[in-house]
């Protein structure tokens, strides 16, 4: 059976489906696999074009007719949220807009969860892909924004201040840990076919775990950042237990966004 499959190019993800990628023996299927930026990514499922993705955890309400959210392959854990960054400052300026990486994304929501909560008078918000967002904030185009993925292991060295930690406010405001992503599959493919490709996203990562080094030359060519060493933080702040197994931790910190997400 051929399938879509879509991911990023984020050190987590290529970590996670690169044994899945290249091909599992006796495995059942074979994958066309399309790399994007996560709002790309929700987007495309969005409008049906993929049978499997790594999404955006808070999409979901609005995919979940023709999507079923696997209990596996996702984005889900604790440390690990998105940054409120500023190129100007330590001090929140609500005059300014704020960029955020795609309306879908969950570093929106965690956005403005935080800037509900803390009290914040109207903000403007515009919107621009992950990487466009901390190239702006380094040429002081933009002088806040949020940002995700290796992102969040530079800002330091790039001069920026950062404002809010939004996944530490998400855990300290929940208690649950933060659920930043998820994988999907389309619910046309039935429940069996949907059990094996969970089964196919776990042996894929537990190839992973087991070899010696994180960082291979297929996860070094797609980063967006060329330094092992990020690549390296990235995959142990992002891949963890609840990237084999959801669970019932994982399952209430989607369940609390979702319920965000539909008012």
């Amino acid at each position: 059976m051929r399938l879509k499959l879509g991911i990023s190019t984020c050190p987590n993800d290529t970590y996670i489906y690169e044994a899945l990628v290249q091909g599992l023996e006796n495995s059942p299927f074979e994958w066309e696999v399309h790399f994007a930026d996560v709002q790309t990514l929700n987007e495309m499922v969005r409008r049906g074009e993929l049978d499997v993705a790594k999404v955006s955890a808070q999409v979901y309400p609005k995919i979940e007719a023709e999507y079923a959210c696997l209990s596996c392959g996702g984005a889900i854990g604790y440390g690990c949220g998105p940054l409120l960054l500023s190129s100007v400052g330590n001090a929140f300026c609500p005059e300014k807009p704020v960029v955020l990486p795609g309306a879908d994304t969950t570093a929106a929501l965690l956005f403005k969860f935080w800037h509900k909560k803390t009290g914040q008078t109207e903000q403007k918000i515009e919107y621009a892909l992950f990487d466009q967002v901390y190239r702006s904030l380094r040429s002081k185009e933009a002088s806040q924004g949020v940002v995700i993925h290796e992102h969040r292991f530079t800002w330091k060295r790039d001069g920026l201040y950062l404002l809010q930690d939004l996944g530490a406010f998400w855990e300290e405001n929940t208690g649950t840990p933060i659920p930043l992503g998820i994988a999907v599959a389309k619910k046309s493919l039935g429940v069996n076919t949907i059990f094996q490709i969970e089964d196919e996203i776990r042996k894929s990562l537990n190839i992973a775990r087991k070899r010696e080094n994180l960082v291979t030359p297929f996860i070094d060519k797609l980063a967006q950042i060329d330094d092992p060493n990020v690549m390296e933080a990235h995959i142990r702040m992002f891949v963890n237990d609840f990237s084999e197994e959801v669970g019932e931790r994982g399952r209430a910190s989607l369940r609390f966004l979702w319920t965000l997400v539909k008012g």
